[in-house]
């Protein structure tokens, strides 16, 4: 009958039809930018390759690819960063080799992507220098860590714990300059656990430093609501990883700013609290301090 009903009206296409020429388009585009990252073609370039408008292409790519045509570009070019960096190649070669204009471009590709340059990226650490200090709180004693971009680390643990916890930190970038500055971050701190003065309007500003997928990972973090919690297969995917929960919940594990960044949200499938790197008791204190915050 379906058969019958689309011959009859050659305008009308059946839903397997349509999603098979729209994952044939995206597949297109994914070869296309794979093949010719180095030239950063524009969406509109792009479009115009499979025969589609600016939107329309814009919107059935990230309906299918979980990311925008931009995005997936921004990610393939970061990937052949990273390789090049690795291979200790200079910047300015590298960013040459990237079809880039020069290591400010570069620069600006990691500092959207990462929020670190090339550099920082490529020497773990060394030459940043991080203020850290410690804080009480609701949930014992945090550890504030902040570059000169943002707050870059929460931690937290009970008094005595001091020294383990900021070790336990500082193994994240091992080659930073890390110097005690509890001025530095003790706005950080008062703004993080003061809900009055959580505002839209003056963001609290974090430096995300990890891979792209721990990036993707915490920024779905952020979305879940206070007062509310949903669990690792739930996140995987609302970030399009859907077959990929256990990844996730390594990087929900890697979170650098706790609280803030609320990888205490996430439950096990059971609604079972889990591990927490900072102690179940803390998590469920968190979790009870934001249900009285909604109620």
């Amino acid at each position: 009958m379906l058969n019958n009903i689309t011959q009859s009206n050659p305008l009308r296409v059946s839903t397997p039809q349509l999603a098979n020429k729209d994952y044939q388009m995206v597949r297109e585009v994914i070869e296309t930018i794979s093949e010719n990252w180095r030239d950063h073609p524009s969406l509109e370039e792009l479009a115009s390759e499979v025969g589609r408008s600016p939107t329309q292409l814009q919107k059935i790519f990230t309906r299918w690819a979980g990311l925008s045509p931009k995005a997936f570009l921004q990610a393939v070019t970061l990937d052949h960063a990273k390789r090049l960096l690795d291979e200790d190649l200079p910047l300015l070669e590298a960013s040459l080799e990237l079809g880039l204009s020069g290591p400010s471009r570069l620069h600006d590709l990691f500092v959207t992507h990462e929020a670190m340059s090339p550099g920082v990226y490529k020497a773990k650490g060394e030459g940043v220098d991080i203020a850290f200090g410690f804080h009480n709180c609701q949930f014992g004693k945090t550890l504030i860590m902040a570059t000169k971009e943002g707050m870059a680390g929460m931690a937290f643990c009970d008094a005595g714990e001091e020294g383990a916890t900021l070790e336990d930190m500082k193994g994240r970038w091992p080659r930073a300059n890390f110097y005690e500055d509890m001025a530095a971050t003790a706005p950080y701190a008062a703004r993080s656990f003061d809900i009055t003065q959580w505002s839209p309007d003056q963001p609290l500003r974090i430096v995300f430093i990890g891979t792209d997928f721990e990036i993707r990972v915490w920024e779905g973090l952020l979305k879940i609501p206070l007062g509310t919690a949903t669990t690792y297969s739930a996140l995987a995917n609302d970030i399009g990883r859907a077959n990929a929960p256990r990844a996730v919940g390594r990087a929900v594990g890697r979170n650098p700013i706790s609280f803030v960044v609320p990888c205490h949200r996430v439950v096990g499938k059971s609604g079972a609290l889990t591990g927490y790197h900072w102690g179940l008791t803390r998590k469920r204190a968190m979790l009870g301090w934001e249900a009285g915050q909604v109620a």
